[in-house]
């Protein structure tokens, strides 16, 4: 068994020196990190296509066994609104090419104002994509959380195109009010939809945003242990990502969600060490 954990990104300045060793160069932070999780979330393509060459740095510094979660970019999701943008598509899908396995799903975000109207563009996006890759949608439109009709008419789409149903569930974000500048901010960005769990594919995918408090954190994500160690058990191979409003100690607690399934299921196969910053010298 093998679950896979990450974050929201590999390099954040709160984790520096305290964490991951600092200073470290560019092409050595990706492979700090996955010395801690073995899962990212590819948020930066969202803005723009890499150079291949960015993306060959990546392939070196992680193990095939890696899983990216690579967003495609905005231009494709937000701005043409899956239609008409082939050339964007044909670019993005070349840059990536050198991730090869470790391209775990590409992952079509969608607007919050992409509606169930909307679904005759996506099931045509997904039908013309190659199936050399898997594929996983997000979609954060409330009807598709609060009308089942629309809900089983997007669950068709996906099953059709072999893709999977990404979840965010922010529900303990909002449970109570924020307490934290970041958590003020995050109060206004984040979605705030019911929390969602079935899985349509045999490798499903969890987003889930906690408290900056770590123990609140660690308490919202029980039923999400359930329903991995359950996916687990059924022979599916989940990922999950841990968010918190700063990430301070998303790594870690990442780690810790990862510990508390293998506390249930000891089967389950152990992160590897990982790469921590080394004690100053000190003169006498």
């Amino acid at each position: 068994m093998r679950l896979h954990v990450g974050c929201a990104m590999w390099a954040h300045t709160q984790w520096q020196g305290r964490m991951l060793p600092h200073p470290l160069p560019p092409e050595e932070r990706l492979r700090a990190y996955a010395s801690w999780c073995n899962a990212v979330e590819g948020n930066t393509t969202f803005y723009a296509t890499p150079p291949r060459s960015t993306v060959e740095s990546w392939a070196r510094q992680t193990d095939p066994g890696f899983r990216f979660l690579v967003k495609l970019p905005r231009t494709i999701t937000h701005e043409r609104r899956l239609t008409g943008a082939e050339e964007e598509l044909r670019a993005f899908l070349e840059a990536i090419e050198p991730l090869g396995p470790r391209a775990h799903a590409l992952w079509v975000q969608l607007p919050g104002s992409f509606t169930p109207g909307e679904l005759g563009a996506l099931a045509a996006f997904l039908h013309r994509l190659p199936r050399s890759h898997r594929y996983a949608v997000e979609v954060r439109h409330r009807a598709f959380f609060d009308d089942p009709r629309a809900a089983r008419l997007l669950e068709g789409v996906l099953a059709r195109a072999g893709a999977e149903w990404v979840p965010f569930d922010t529900t303990v974000f909002f449970r109570s009010p924020p307490s934290s500048d970041a958590e003020r901010e995050t109060w206004t960005r984040k979605p705030r939809l019911p929390r969602r769990a079935p899985a349509l594919t045999d490798r499903p995918i969890v987003r889930y945003l906690g408290r900056d408090d770590a123990e609140r954190t660690v308490e919202g994500w029980k039923p999400w242990l359930d329903t991995v160690v359950g996916w687990l058990r059924e022979g599916r191979s989940p990922t999950v990502f841990i968010h918190t409003p700063d990430n301070a100690d998303a790594l870690t607690l990442a780690r810790r969600f990862h510990d508390e399934v293998r506390a249930r299921l000891p089967e389950v196969e152990p992160l590897p060490e990982p790469v921590t910053p080394t004690e100053p010298l000190t003169l006498f």
